[in-house]
């Protein structure tokens, strides 16, 4: 009875969070005209491309957000490992004066609300020059420490063992660090991978105020801007957004036991 209970309690949260998914897809092969009325219509009728039609009129520009977008998560998604996998490793595993102070402090930014620090934030990067540029898009990103949590339980996980044995053979703390230790945190380094790409893609607020030339816009602005100023094009609005959501699905389909294999095993060892 439990087992049943717990399954129709699970269906009904899957059914609250795709009926949202759905209704974008069929708005989207919906006429401009028939995507708000009542009672609703489940099935277009009748079933039009018109939408998909008039965004492939401005396909250069889309094409270009799509490729804005693509750089700027792939670029930060890389960084990001690069500069979290270290300093969660020295974290965890190297003893200094202030490490627990500094973790602490690391896991102070996660209650920092990004909308308390973008005025400064976006007086530097201006300062620097780098307003309507990839580099103004990326490093902000760079400092959000959730990924060095992630790592840091992890490799917490790791028996010392192993390293103690490679460095009695002669290895230095950086030949330990990748060749020990980076290879068996996969699932932790695919989750912090993911969810990076995963939040950089879904940005709005950022690229919103760091892109002021369109040619610079993501794809999140660049749908944004479709809306008309006193009309609301929902049908091409959803195509839009069935185009811009059909990377990050395909993205969490495949890699979907590693998220899930990842965040299960940070917090094996305190």
């Amino acid at each position: 009875m439990k087992f049943w209970l717990f399954m129709v309690s699970l269906s009904i949260i899957a059914l609250i969070f795709i009926t949202p998914m759905v209704w974008m897809l069929i708005t989207s092969f919906k006429l401009e005209g028939r995507t708000i009325t009542f009672p609703i219509q489940w099935i277009p009728r009748p079933f039009s491309l018109q939408s998909y039609r008039n965004l492939f009129e401005r396909a250069p520009i889309i094409i270009r957000w799509l490729f804005n977008s693509l750089v700027t998560s792939s670029l930060t998604t890389l960084l990001v490992i690069v500069i979290d996998a270290p300093a969660a490793y020295a974290l965890s595993r190297l003893r200094f004066a202030g490490r627990n102070f500094l973790f602490i402090f690391t896991l102070a930014g996660l209650m920092v609300p990004f909308q308390v620090i973008v005025i400064p934030l976006y007086l530097m990067i201006n300062k620097l020059g780098l307003v309507n540029t990839y580099m103004g898009l990326i490093l902000p990103r760079l400092a959000i420490p959730l990924g060095v949590f992630i790592l840091r339980q992890f490799f917490m996980g790791i028996p010392v063992e192993l390293e103690e044995a490679a460095i009695l053979d002669g290895c230095s703390r950086f030949r330990v660090f990748y060749n020990i230790i980076l290879p068996l945190s996969g699932p932790a380094l695919s989750a912090v991978a993911i969810f990076t790409f995963i939040g950089t893609w879904n940005d709005f607020l950022w690229p919103l105020i760091i892109a002021s030339r369109e040619k610079m816009f993501t794809l999140s602005v660049g749908l944004a801007s479709l809306q008309g100023t006193y009309q609301v094009k929902y049908a091409m609005l959803m195509a839009a957004s069935v185009i811009a959501s059909t990377p990050i699905l395909i993205a969490f389909i495949i890699f979907q036991k590693r998220i899930i294999q990842g965040v299960t095993m940070t917090g094996l060892k305190e």
